[in-house]
């Protein structure tokens, strides 16, 4: 039994803190005036001794000299409800320890931190109080450690590159993380269990990315300010959390919902959130039939948005995306940022008059802000920019930051900074106020603070299928379920079904394209293909991408592997059932059983690859079949290499 009098006045004492099911154990450890924790699973290492603290510029290290002055333990088990998303309960229980800490010798600095073990994951966090001599600190490093064995074998995208997250992902081995990398970081340790380290409740701080030290241990790396320094805070301040999710196979990983457990209910009234489905004008522009620029083939003209409001009204799909409706894409918009108009239409485009039309219709427009990175030039316009779309009953916007560095209070800075973390914020919060839903593209990653701003419905953050065309592998949508994914759905550009087009032929099979509606989860999902595409081309596909939802009741994943395939169901909230499947180059053959499905008899649409499609060689070999199956018997269906499958379940009546 735990002595709480053991802690005080003694420079080396443990605390053990275990899951409610008893397999995961987290120790704390202070040595020598030194704090540090470890985690086993099922009484086997995870992260080895770890060391914790901060180093605060023109202080001493903040992590000596330390002892416990206060322990406060408790127990925790509840279930709430997601306004939108892959699930709508999850479930938040864990055990809770927060170690109240001092130092001995001067500055005699005060600290706490919180750990929570779940069933399914380790989480901790730093909580700085104002301090006697001070109430603002600049943070000069964060010293906390992964200490994983360096055999485990890691997945990994570099991080402080030009392209952001924008990076295909590689296996590796965590002895060879020299460079830091982005998390989440998905590893599989030699015991055979699945890690991946992330963090929670991101705000006011740098996001974490993750290098391996001199002493070859892995450690927190903060994203620096162009100063030097990791971030500038006022106190109280509480630091996002570290967080480590647990699991015993890859596909077990893939619905750890434990990062929306560790952000806050929504403060405010979301009921007017709601995920939408919708086309746009913007592939069009990547495959050279329109440009974003005016000219005599600008797509976003007034003529041409008001075709696809009526081809949305026909595709049954709720919404329009409009890009390159404003000023500034004349010439070299990358380097032009600065002169961006969020407010101005070009000659040919009027706003008003379309978003009347679309509103006849009962369509809803999604606006677009490409801000090329120059945050300045986007703040000075904010509010007017959100006051003229929600003036105009534009309810969702597309907002891009490309770029490889944003500029912001004159200077160039890192997207995933404190400044940039705090810019996102800020426009996530003012079109809460609008009563506007966002989708962000090269974004701050995702933490689980849709929970908290459930009107942030999605974000880019990864490589989509603008890089198809030769920059991206069959095997890359099967790397993100385990890795980007698990940090929140991905705005992937889904359904494009013009494979063979000679500018940007996909990698793909057609029916992987169906499949990516189910595998990458969005609460704003664009069908990003023309409209004339599907309806002159693929009028058997219309009616499964009508159909498909953007929020769901449960999702069950079935089977897969990190970057080789993946399988996954989803409950929608009429009853209905979703199953997707995509792989990598290699041909599979998978098994579905189906006892995730409630009793009584289901009527299957199965959208599946034929024997001879190939993502290279035939990529629109396909067969559309249906069956009646019941919960106690299973589907068997074929994966071309390069290929995928979706099938709908609906009761019968």
């Amino acid at each position: 039994m735990f002595k709480w009098a053991s802690w005080f006045g003694s420079s080396d004492t443990e605390k053990e803190i275990v899951s409610p099911n008893g397999r995961n154990k987290c120790t704390v450890i202070i040595k020598s005036g030194q704090i540090f924790y470890k985690v086993e699973r099922d009484n086997k290492p995870l992260i080895n001794v770890s060391k914790l603290g901060f180093l605060i510029s023109g202080e001493p290290e903040l992590g000596q000299n330390l002892k416990a002055v206060r322990l406060v333990s408790r127990n925790h088990d509840e279930e709430f409800e997601m306004l939108w998303g892959e699930d709508k309960i999850i479930k938040n229980q864990y055990r809770e320890t927060a170690i109240y800490l001092n130092e001995s010798k001067d500055p005699r600095r005060i600290f706490t931190i919180r750990f929570r073990v779940f069933n399914d994951a380790v989480a901790f966090r730093y909580e700085i109080p104002p301090q006697p001599k001070f109430q603002q600190i600049s943070v000069a490093d964060e010293l906390t450690q992964f200490n994983i064995d360096l055999n485990t074998i890691a997945w990994k995208i570099p991080a402080y590159q030009p392209d952001r997250y924008e990076y295909n992902y590689e296996k590796t081995s965590v002895y060879d993380l020299v460079h830091s990398v982005h998390t989440p970081l998905t590893m599989k340790t030699p015991n055979g269990y699945y890690v991946s380290i992330h963090e929670a409740a991101l705000y006011n701080y740098g996001s974490m990315t993750i290098k391996l030290s001199e002493d070859k241990k892995l450690k927190a790396d903060i994203t620096p300010l162009s100063d030097g320094t990791k971030a500038h805070l006022s106190l109280p301040f509480e630091t996002p959390w570290r967080l480590i999710m647990i699991a015993d196979s890859a596909i077990e990983l893939t619905t750890n919902r434990v990062m929306y457990c560790l952000n806050d209910p929504p403060k405010h009234d979301f009921s007017w959130v709601k995920t939408i489905k919708f086309i746009g004008i913007w592939w069009a522009m990547y495959v050279g039939e329109w440009t974003w620029a005016p000219g005599e083939r600008h797509g976003a003209t007034t003529a041409h948005t008001k075709e696809y409001i009526d081809a949305a009204i026909r595709l049954g799909v709720s919404g329009v995306l409009i890009e390159g409706w404003n000023d500034g894409w004349e010439g070299d918009w990358l380097e032009n940022g600065v002169n961006n108009s969020f407010t101005k239409s070009t000659p040919d485009f009027d706003l008003p008059e379309v978003a009347r039309y679309a509103h006849a219709k009962g369509i809803e427009i999604v606006g677009h802000h490409e801000t090329v990175g120059f945050v300045d030039n986007y703040e000075k316009q904010l509010e007017d920019a959100y006051n003229f779309y929600a003036a105009n009953n534009v309810h969702y916007i597309k907002t891009g930051y490309a770029g490889s560095q944003i500029l912001i209070h004159g200077r160039r800075e890192y997207h995933h900074s404190q400044v940039g973390v705090n810019h996102y914020q800020k426009t996530v919060e003012l079109a809460a106020r609008k009563h506007i839903c966002l989708d962000i593209h090269e974004p701050i990653k995702g933490t689980g603070i849709e929970r908290t701003w459930p009107n942030l419905l999605s974000r880019e953050g990864a490589r989509g299928q603008e890089y198809e065309g030769g920059a991206i592998s069959p095997s890359h949508a099967c790397y993100l379920p385990y890795t980007r994914l698990l940090s929140g759905g991905m705005d992937y550009t889904v359904g494009i079904l013009d494979l063979a087009n000679s500018v940007k032929r996909m990698s793909t099979t057609l029916t992987r394209q169906i499949a990516y509606f189910i595998t990458i989860y969005s609460g704003m999902v664009m069908a990003a293909d023309r409209p004339y595409i599907y309806e002159e081309r693929f009028p058997d596909l219309i009616k499964f991408i009508r159909d498909v939802p953007t929020d769901f009741e449960k999702t069950v994943p079935l089977a897969g592997e990190v970057g080789e395939y993946y399988v996954v169901a989803r409950k929608a909230k009429n009853g209905d059932w979703y199953i997707g499947g995509v792989t990598d180059e290699t041909a599979r053959r998978v098994n579905i059983g189906l006892h995730f499905l409630d009793d009584g008899a289901y009527f299957a649409e199965i959208y599946s690859d034929s024997d001879d499609a190939h993502y290279r060689d035939n990529q629109f070999g396909h067969n559309i079949s249906t069956r009646n199956v019941s919960k106690n018997e299973s589907i068997d269906i074929y994966m071309a290499p390069g290929g995928g499958f979706a099938i709908r379940l609906s009761q019968s009546k």
